[in-house]
């Protein structure tokens, strides 16, 4: 039993030292599956075409790249943004320290996802284009080079109800509870889940 608790314990603080990590637990909608598969496709362009000719591609609105409020944005791995579909404005400015509205390092989440995964799922607040009022989104990011530079691409999409399988922790790990439970067995160790419910 003791070895038991030791091992939760440890992956409970493992999953909140690193956020990151603790992004793993995706969203599951089919929703999820198309932006992983748009994001993945762009990638494969970037690579192939260059920035120049992906990023033209990517700004037609009405398109499978920008559509809604489904976008394509991409930074380098110091957070410099070198494109942004809906909010063009941002090109060209760094984000290095910029927080959500509940205090989250969104940007670092990004870099630190491709570093440690290379590709995955990071939950943020973050307003809908045309609005200042934050909502909460989800993004998926993975790396790609951009004519010579480490960088990641992502989208994202603002779900209408809370994502099935999340907790919230103030931003510190959400999305946690299902790697948990996936890693332990549903109902393992209900006591130890209750500090993360």
């Amino acid at each position: 039993m003791y070895k038991q608790v030791l091992v939760c314990t440890a992956m409970i603080t493992m999953l909140m030292v690193n956020p990151a990590i603790a992004q793993q637990s995706a969203p599951t909608s089919e929703k999820a599956k198309q932006i992983e598969i748009l994001v993945n496709e762009a990638a494969g362009l970037i690579e192939r075409t260059g920035k120049a000719s992906a990023f033209e591609e990517f700004k037609k609105k009405d398109t499978r790249w920008f559509s809604g409020d489904t976008y394509l944005f991409v930074y380098d791995l110091k957070s410099n943004v070198l494109f942004n579909a809906a909010f063009p404005e941002r090109e060209g400015t760094n984000t290095t320290g910029q927080k959500d509205a509940n205090g989250k390092l969104f940007h670092h989440a990004f870099i630190q996802m491709v570093h440690s995964l290379g590709s995955g799922w990071v939950d943020y607040m973050f307003p809908k284009p045309g609005q200042t009022q934050p909502s909460q989104k989800w993004a998926y990011v993975t790396g790609v080079n951009v004519d010579g530079v480490a960088s990641l691409v992502a989208s994202g999409f603002y779900p209408d109800a809370p994502v099935a399988g999340t907790v919230g922790l103030g931003g510190l790990a959400e999305g946690i509870y299902p790697s948990i439970e996936e890693g332990l067995g549903a109902g393992a160790y209900p006591d130890a889940l209750a500090v993360v419910r």
